[in-house]
């Protein structure tokens, strides 16, 4: 636990699956001691977004777990799950339960459909949360079917919601003494990052299409280079960029007058991106990136995985950790602090929990449990 840190001396129960683990990661990160609760007999995960954490097992199925699990909530301050609804509130755990006990006490529950409404109880993968918020309907080429977003961008979505809820919760209960439940839905969180496509929709009565490359108001595209693609600005600066093309002989009819007008140059955009086309395949992303910065076209070239990790802006700055498993041996890199604070850092730690690492501290040092008492309760599969 890092006591300098902005979350130094907040401790975090943590009973969240793949959906969920993220935020708790992120208050880790802020310096906040994150204890994940794992069943028995359960494996540690070992995964990025469980690094900073300790590992406690507890089966709070268990009576005997649920009255040490009340132990435990006397000096914690959130507690984030995301099992189905209703799910805790059979075990005597829901938050109204918690609630009386613990006012102070801080509960966020990431769930696919959140507490309430008629999808309540549904289930949810990456996949089902893009395509029923709206996400994956905006990605894909026009006229096509809608594609599959990249990675687990909707529970991430609703992680970093459920982070900031958390924040701002602790900040009232500076002032007021009292904790309270923050409700995430994905499903919630998927839809308010479709931006401008439901303000558009809203009030103009307009459906957003599929634009493949080109970005939705047809100011950006990216094209093909010779060794990868490039992000261009379409019209901007559009009398130096036909020059340059001019130059290089491949303006094609781009210098008649008429594509002076912005008007006619948006009536005719495929004819504008197939010349610009012909023109970038037959430079290096690099070279079109170099020379378009020195003439203040926001322009970039589309890295790579091992590009971005190669970056010499993010390397300079030290964005990427290292860790090494005691175990194998192996050495891994870790995504840094993405926010650097001059006065409550935000470290990363890129430890590694083990299984039940955690269990001597929490049940010896701070419950007071002796050496019998733990096996026992390990003999019995409470712990």
């Amino acid at each position: 636990m890092n006591s300098n840190a902005m979350l130094g001396g907040y401790q975090v129960l943590d009973f969240t699956g793949e959906q969920g683990r993220f935020c708790a990661k992120l208050l880790a990160d802020m310096g906040a001691e994150v204890v994940r609760v794992e069943k028995p007999g359960q494996p540690a995960p070992q995964n990025y977004a469980s690094t900073g954490k300790h590992c406690l097992s507890l089966d709070i199925e268990n009576l005997r777990g649920r009255e040490i699990l009340h132990s435990i909530l006397k000096f914690s301050d959130i507690l984030i799950e995301n099992y189905p609804p209703d799910y805790l509130a059979g075990l005597g755990l829901s938050y109204n339960d918690l609630s009386r006990l613990y006012p102070g006490l801080i509960m966020a529950s990431i769930t696919p459909f959140g507490q309430t409404g008629p999808y309540r109880g549904y289930r949810a993968s990456e996949l089902v949360s893009s395509a029923l918020g709206g996400e994956a309907y905006l990605c894909g080429e026009p006229g096509s079917p809608p594609l599959k977003p990249f990675g687990p961008i909707p529970s991430s979505v609703a992680c970093l919601m459920a982070a900031n809820g958390i924040l701002l919760a602790l900040r009232q209960r500076q002032s007021t003494g009292k904790g309270q439940h923050l409700d995430i839905s994905i499903h919630e969180c998927v839809a308010g990052t479709l931006d401008h496509t439901l303000v558009r929709y809203f009030s103009e009565g307009k459906i957003a299409e599929r634009s493949g490359s080109l970005y939705w108001n047809q100011a950006f595209r990216i094209f093909p280079c010779r060794d990868g693609y490039i992000l261009l600005s379409l019209f901007q600066q559009w009398e130096t960029l036909v020059e340059w093309l001019d130059s290089e002989g491949l303006a094609a009819d781009l210098k008649d007058p008429k594509w002076l007008e912005a008007a006619e140059r948006e009536k005719n955009l495929d004819h504008i991106i197939y010349v610009l086309e012909q023109w970038t395949l037959t430079h290096t992303a690099d070279e079109l990136v170099e020379m378009g910065q020195l003439m203040r076209f926001p322009w970039a070239k589309v890295n790579s995985i091992p590009e971005v990790v190669e970056n010499p802006q993010l390397n300079q700055r030290g964005y990427f950790i290292e860790t090494r498993d005691p175990v194998s041996g192996r050495t891994y890199r870790f995504p840094g602090a993405p926010v650097k604070m001059s006065e409550s850092p935000w470290l990363v730690n890129p430890a590694m929990p083990g299984t039940g690492d955690y269990n001597r501290e929490i049940y010896q040092h701070r419950l007071g449990l002796t050496d019998a008492e733990i096996e026992e309760l390990r003999r019995e599969g409470v712990i």
